[in-house]
């Protein structure tokens, strides 16, 4: 199985990676292991993360505030937040 992003996910994960290595050198690469790592979690066993809305499950980050928004579709996995749990938790769901 494979994973795909919303355009705005993907731009949320990068602004994201560049916010956290302007804080300390090497920290934006040790929070993308853990994004990815928690969408190969998804992967792998993308019916056992809590379902949020619909048909829309998220997954947790490990070390940092954040979870990965996703639905399972027939090829894979389709990302649609890189979501901040600090954030208005409904911020994404105009995106398709």
């Amino acid at each position: 199985m494979s994973f795909s992003f919303h355009p705005e996910a993907e731009i949320e994960l990068n602004e994201a990676i560049d916010y956290y290595e302007k804080i300390e050198s090497g920290l934006g690469f040790d929070f993308a292991n853990e994004v990815y790592s928690a969408i190969q979690r998804s992967v792998s066993l993308p019916k056992a993360w809590a379902i949020i809305d619909g048909k829309i499950r998220r997954s947790l980050v490990n070390r940092f505030p954040y979870g990965v928004l996703y639905s399972q579709e027939i090829n894979g996995i389709y990302i649609v937040a890189v979501m901040n749990l600090h954030r208005h938790p409904d911020y994404w769901k105009d995106r398709k």
